[in-house]
């Protein structure tokens, strides 16, 4: 039987994406790999938004080549989009796949099945085995297959299949693309348009996933909140989890990231009408700084941020607000860097994810001429790590005490160290004892050496999150 592995970057749509992949090869008769080393079809789906992803990617292959030199590696994804040839020059690539052509990876990688040579059938030859002229057989110039992403009206792939923590978490891609330009972002040229699943489609999928078992599940897209602008009639994405919540029987709904001023009062007053959404927002933030976030092209300053913060807190108090930051945009002053360090610091966030500005070619930020030194950069971009890492233990000081619900995310039943699980707004918390994963459970918080513990006050197996 022939054997793949998927080798995953990126955010949870490339997780989707990798997802439905994987669904689609053991529909095909596919058996998965434990790792890279012994597989026949290597799979590594890319991520394009920074150079440090990319240059991640590369070594990747670079390594799995080294470990495993008769797989045949398949690169796709935003890099494989982006610059297809820069992939394609590595050893052991057979084909590089772009974003655009995602559907077809299941049928080239029979192909390169049906084309291996001297397979036994446990299906890995060790490299050991083969001398140079053989490998060369097994690998021949890689191929290009991409198009115009743009060109594209509909989602290309399966939305689903897959979640985090052994499938306890299945991540639902409802959305792709983006109609925005942010001056810093590559993604909208790999990604295309803006394009929805149509609520029927979201619907059946939720449906089938809570039905098999599934209690949590994550709603994913690339600029989720204009999800339903492309569809005729028009939807909003306040009315899908609406419909969601009535037609479902998903016990917890999760969202990602959402644009600041895609969170409106009635989608609050959604959350707050019930304990099947997850309390947890992820709002894109990128500067606390008016001059740079024009610059940036975004389309919000910063008292726009700053009241959707304070709505948030208002509606849902141990809500968990988390932001992405960019340190070290081109133009940025030492004043203007500590204007939006201020700025966060004055602000209730419960995590920061933050990014050392990285030139994407064919962005206008990479036209742009004063680029920063990369020590400023980087020295900027620690500065607000740190204050990350304070917000996150101040954010948890406040949860001591608290009787949260949580759902168990991987088996801890043979762990010495407890089971780990998720709590409603996004607390990582470690429950003492063994449990099954997807299970639900009560616990009080409390925090030791800079872990969140959740003492089990009364294991619950079935009922609303």
């Amino acid at each position: 039987m022939t054997t793949f592995y998927i080798e995953q970057f990126g955010c949870r749509a490339t997780q989707a994406d990798a997802a439905a992949i994987e669904c689609q090869l053991r529909e095909q008769g596919f058996a998965a790999a434990s790792n890279s080393a012994c597989a026949d079809v290597v799979i590594v789906n890319t991520c394009t938004v920074t150079s440090a992803a990319d240059a991640q990617a590369r070594e990747a292959i670079r390594k799995l080549h080294a470990r495993n030199p008769v797989a045949r590696v398949i690169a796709t994804g935003c890099y494989a989009q982006r610059a297809p040839e820069e992939l394609a020059a590595l050893p052991g690539v057979s084909w590089v796949v772009g974003n655009s052509h995602k559907p077809e990876i299941p049928a080239l990688a029979n192909l390169l099945a049906s084309q291996a040579s001297r397979r036994p059938t446990n299906g890995f030859l060790p490299a050991a085995s083969l001398g140079e002229e053989q490998l060369s057989l097994l690998h021949g110039p890689a191929k290009i297959l991409t198009g115009n992403i743009f060109e594209h009206s509909t989602l290309l792939a399966a939305p689903v299949i897959g979640g985090e923590a052994n499938h306890t978490r299945p991540v639902v891609k409802i959305q792709d693309g983006c109609n925005s330009r942010c001056a810093y972002c590559v993604i909208p040229f790999v990604r295309g348009r803006s394009r929805s699943l149509p609520p029927a489609q979201v619907l059946e999928e939720i449906a089938r996933l809570s039905a098999s078992g599934s209690r949590e599940i994550v709603l994913s897209g690339i600029n989720l909140g204009t999800y339903g602008r492309d569809l005729s009639p028009r939807v909003e994405l306040r009315e899908l989890l609406h419909r969601i919540l009535g037609e479902t029987g998903v016990e917890r709904l999760r969202i990602s990231s959402i644009e600041p001023m895609d969170v409106t009062e009635d989608l609050l007053a959604l959350f707050a009408s019930t304990e099947r959404m997850a309390q947890h927002f992820h709002m894109p933030l990128q500067s606390g700084c008016d001059r740079v976030l024009a610059a940036m092209h975004r389309w919000y300053r910063a008292a726009h941020y700053a009241r959707r913060v304070e709505l948030i807190r208002e509606r849902l108090p141990h809500a968990a607000i988390g932001a992405d930051v960019i340190a070290g945009f081109p133009g940025e002053t030492d004043a203007e860097h500590v204007e939006t360090f201020t700025f966060i610091e004055g602000l209730p966030f419960s995590y920061l994810h933050v990014f050392s500005f990285s030139q994407r070619p064919g962005t206008r930020a990479a036209q742009l001429a004063d680029h920063l030194p990369a020590p400023v950069v980087k020295s900027r971009a620690g500065e607000l790590r740190a204050l990350g890492e304070t917000k996150m233990k101040d954010f948890r000081r406040t949860q001591v005490g608290r009787e949260l619900r949580v759902l168990t995310l991987r088996d801890g039943r043979n762990s010495s160290e407890g089971t780990p699980a998720l709590s409603t707004n996004y607390l990582q918390i470690r429950v003492p004892g063994n449990f099954a994963p997807n299970e639900w459970l009560d616990v009080l918080i409390s925090e030791r050496e800079d872990a969140m513990i959740g003492e089990p006050v009364n294991p619950v197996r079935a009922g609303a999150a």
